[in-house]
This record gives structure tokens, sequence and C-alpha cells, in this order.
């Protein structure tokens, strides 16, 4: 399971490589804005990290809810706490959220290093 996750992150470390090569000044100051929007301030980088994944679950988008995902489990994020994000995600989302759900435990699972 932990090929889930370094799958994940060669693809996306490479296909960002390749984009940023591009040296698009608009995609560069999307990323740059990316990431100075999780950066300590207001709030702490763990709640922004959780806002970001509640978010992204709402949207939809499995890349960035593992990216979130990952994040979160580096911050000390435990297993109740991004439990009860995802729940906080799913019923604002609805129904629709809960394949998601699934991946996203998935991949919180491949993290831990269970299966």
């Amino acid at each position: 399971m932990a090929d889930l996750v370094k799958d994940f992150n060669d693809y996306r470390s490479k296909m960002n490589e390749k984009i940023l090569g591009d040296d698009n000044k608009v995609i560069k100051r999307i990323f740059n804005l990316d990431t100075n929007t999780y950066a300590e301030g207001a709030l702490d980088t763990k709640t922004k990290e959780l806002m970001g994944l509640v978010a992204s679950a709402v949207l939809r988008c499995d890349d960035c809810i593992k990216y979130h995902l990952e994040t979160c489990y580096k911050l000390g994020v435990n297993k109740a706490e991004m439990m009860e994000a995802m729940s906080v995600a799913t019923l604002v989302g609805g129904t629709i959220v809960i394949p998601h759900l699934r991946r996203a435990y998935e991949f919180w699972e491949a993290l831990e290093g269970g299966e």
C-alpha cells in the first residue's frame, strides 16, 4: 500500500517540474499563492490544511485530497481528526463525496503503513 503514496508523490513531482519548467508567470504565481496560503498565520498550518482537505473533498479533487492528507499526516493530525474533517466534508458535499471518502481512507491507511 505504500506504493500508493510513492506513486502519487512521484507523479506529482514529475509533472510539477515539467509544468513549472515551462516558465509560465501566471502558473508560477498560482503555485506560489497556494504555498503561501497554507503558511502559518492567524490560523495555524494544521487548521489550514484540514480546511484544505475539507474543501478538496467537497470539490471532489482526489489529487488535492491526497496532498492535504499527506501534509496533515506530516503535521501530526491523527486519524480521528482526519475522519472528523472528512465527516464535515461529507455532510457539506453530500453523499457524492462518499467515493472520495473511501479513497481518502485508503490513502490514510497507506500513510500509516497499513493495509
